[in-house]
């Protein structure tokens, strides 16, 4: 007996149970089959505009900074003043994605877009969400060539083009979302839940922001 089998069986005789119990496992396979929907919420079942507010209220109160624009074709100027404002260079890293290739880079020129995974040398990345949650204003990112999930961790910081139409009520909508559009046993090798910016409390229970990701988040609402 391995130690992996060793741990599965103490583990088995606490619950009672064998690892040949029939009915368990169909319980696992009737639930991996039909992935039923857990309890939603109602804080975020609103319509329209009222569920964009909620968004970003939620969002600014787990210290992420957020803005709306009308048009996916403002993003570069947003983006360009987000870094005026910060004091930062004039450079930004995005993933492939063709809805943040396809902006108007060219209105800003000052601002140098750089393709590709970071390795950790990028202050600021630029992400295209899947979906955002009205419920806790967290952004969805799906991992890829399109969005590559380092410039959700290294840069310290992250900026996030929202779609105002992806802006679900609850994370069953957004998973529901997911599987339509990936397909069950097709999912991307990681699905990001961000809710602000990184931050811990270990140390003397003071708030420390960058802790183990980006330092800030900014939200970028289009739509």
């Amino acid at each position: 007996m391995t130690a992996r089998d060793s741990i599965l069986a103490k583990i088995r005789r606490s619950l009672g149970t064998t690892g040949d119990d029939i009915g368990r496992r169909a319980a696992v396979s009737d639930r991996l089959i039909r992935a039923p929907r857990g309890l939603v919420p109602e804080r975020g079942q609103l319509d329209g505009e009222a569920r964009i507010a909620l968004f970003s209220t939620m969002a600014e109160k787990a210290n992420a900074t957020v803005e709306r624009v009308a048009d996916l074709a403002d993003v570069p100027s947003a983006v360009a003043a987000y870094l005026r404002a910060k004091n930062l260079p004039a450079r930004v890293r995005r993933g492939t994605d063709e809805r943040l290739a396809a902006l108007p880079w060219a209105r800003e020129p000052a601002v140098d877009v750089s393709v590709g995974r970071s390795h950790g040398e990028d202050l600021v990345g630029l992400s295209a969400a899947f979906a955002g949650v009205a419920e806790t204003g967290t952004v969805v990112l799906v991992s890829g060539e399109d969005n590559p999930t380092t410039l959700n961790l290294l840069p310290e910081h992250h900026l996030v083009v929202v779609p105002a139409e992806a802006i679900a009520g609850d994370y069953e909508t957004v998973w529901d979302a997911l599987r339509a559009v990936y397909g069950k046993g097709a999912m991307p090798r990681t699905v990001n839940w961000i809710t602000g910016p990184s931050r811990s409390g270990d140390i003397e229970q003071k708030l420390l922001l960058g802790a183990h990701g980006p330092r800030s988040v900014h939200l970028i609402v289009v739509g």
